[in-house]
């Protein structure tokens, strides 16, 4: 060993105060990465808390809670499920360095917008189709037994995460891979007012009417009213396939848009991991 590795200490506090400085300046330098700290706190508080408050003033509905809880959460895994796999889709590019390639060659928005959309409803069938299928052997219940409506309900809640995920696809690509995390948390921010698992009128009288103008909102009021009262509202349906025609596009305009700044910027060759 030469005298000069043996003169360096073993543990050093200022190595590690160089370390944390570090980490600070990142987190100080990019607001997405501030959020993300308190993010699933209070995400997580506020829809357990709306479960809790609504199951404590009404006890009739704990006899129909299992199916209700049970398809929810399966209904809502679909929406997650297909937010993720579009977004995921286009990190992959990002992670492969393979944007650049993607932007020269001759594939047009619309077609890769296209493309991301069917490989994430192939994805979320897959993967939301076998937790449905295994709880019928595990708890003896069928989502399926819904029949049409369920269909509806599904292809629904996967055009709500298709317009999420394209959504957060262009988000990272303006504020770069800082902003990565919102992808994996993005379909959770409207979870407390999409009701998912309790009525709208739990929410404050100030909220109803934000949950009103998300498109999950009336997929999940709509699912109640099959397995709670066996009616189909189909009037809930058309104003979640109306709110999904306008996120979606929203969002691919959003998405378009953000590449058109990248390739401006120059930023389509920088993005990377």
């Amino acid at each position: 060993m030469s005298a000069r590795a043996a003169s360096v200490p073993a543990f050093d506090w200022g190595r590690v105060d160089a370390m944390l400085r570090r980490h600070w300046y990142l987190v100080r330098g990019s607001w997405p990465r501030i959020v993300d700290l308190v993010y699933w706190p209070v995400v997580q508080m506020l829809v357990w808390g709306f479960l809790t408050q609504f199951m404590a003033t009404n006890s009739s509905w704990i006899a129909n809670a299992f199916g209700v809880l049970l398809a929810g959460m399966l209904l809502w895994d679909a929406c997650m499920r297909s937010q993720l796999s579009l977004a995921i889709c286009f990190l992959e590019e990002i992670w492969s360095r393979n944007l650049g390639h993607l932007f020269v060659s001759p594939l047009r928005p619309a077609e890769w917008i296209a493309a991301l959309m069917i490989v994430s409803g192939l994805r979320a069938v897959v993967g939301a189709g076998s937790a449905m299928l295994l709880c019928i052997p595990l708890y003896a219940y069928s989502i399926f037994d819904m029949g049409l409506p369920f269909i509806a309900f599904f292809l629904a809640l996967t055009m709500t995460g298709w317009a999420i995920g394209l959504a957060v696809s262009g988000f990272v690509m303006r504020q770069g891979m800082g902003a990565e995390n919102v992808v994996w948390g993005a379909t959770f921010l409207i979870a407390p007012v999409s009701c998912v698992y309790y009525p709208v009128e739990t929410l404050p009288g100030w909220l109803q009417w934000v949950a009103w103008s998300i498109p999950s909102t009336p997929v999940f009021e709509g699912m109640r009213g099959v397995i709670v009262d066996g009616v189909f509202k189909p009037e809930l349906l058309a104003a979640a396939t109306a709110l999904n025609a306008v996120y979606l596009a929203l969002g691919a305009w959003y998405f378009l848009a953000s590449c058109r700044k990248a390739r401006e910027r120059g930023q389509i060759l920088q993005t990377g991991e």
